[in-house]
C-alpha cells in the first residue's frame, strides 16, 4: 500500500485490504451514520466491497469478544469498531467506556491486528450526532483513514 500526502490529506491504496467493520445496535442510529462514512471512505481509498465485513454485536462492552472471535476466524488486515456511548446518570458509563477501551487495546497488542477505537464516547446525544455527521466532525472518515494507515505498518 502506498501513501502519498497532499495537502493535509494522506491517499492510501486500500485496494488488497480485508477490514472487519464491528457496530453495536446500541445507539443504532450513530452507529449506522458512522458506519455510512467509514464505508464511503473506505471505497473512495479502493477498499473492495466484497472486502468490508460488517459484524454487528448487542453494546459497546459486546465489542472487544468479537474484535477477538473476527481476528481467530477471518483474519482481517484491520478492524475497525465504531458506535455510540452516551453518559447518562450512572457511573456505568464510565465503566463501560473503559473496560470497552481496555478490551480492544488488549486483543490488539496480543494479536497484532490494528484495531481502531470509532466508539464515540459522548457527554449526550447532541454531540454523539455531532461527531457522527458527515456536516460535523464526521469521525467514520477519520476512523477510516487511521485505518487505512495502520493496516500498513
Amino acid at each position: 500500500m502506498e501513501l502519498e500526502k497532499t495537502d493535509k490529506q494522506i491517499k492510501t491504496d486500500g485496494s488488497n485490504l480485508k477490514i472487519a467493520i464491528i457496530l453495536p445496535y446500541f445507539n443504532e442510529n450513530i452507529g449506522l451514520e458512522l458506519l455510512r462514512n467509514t464505508k464511503d471512505e473506505l471505497l473512495a481509498h479502493d477498499v473492495k466491497e466484497k472486502d468490508i465485513e460488517l459484524i454487528r454485536v448487542a453494546g459497546a462492552l459486546e465489542i472487544p469478544f468479537a474484535c477477538q472471535k473476527t481476528i481467530q476466524k477471518k483474519k482481517p488486515d484491520a478492524i475497525i469498531t465504531l458506535g455510540a456511548i452516551i453518559k447518562g446518570e450512572t457511573s456505568h458509563y464510565d465503566m463501560v467506556c473503559e473496560n470497552t477501551y481496555r478490551g480492544i487495546m488488549d486483543i490488539q497488542l496480543k494479536s497484532n491486528v490494528p484495531i481502531i477505537f470509532g466508539v464515540l464516547t459522548c457527554e449526550n446525544e447532541e454531540q454523539a450526532n455531532h461527531r457522527a455527521s458527515k456536516n460535523g466532525l464526521n469521525k467514520g472518515k477519520q476512523v477510516a483513514q487511521a485505518t487505512l494507515i495502520q493496516a500498513t505498518l
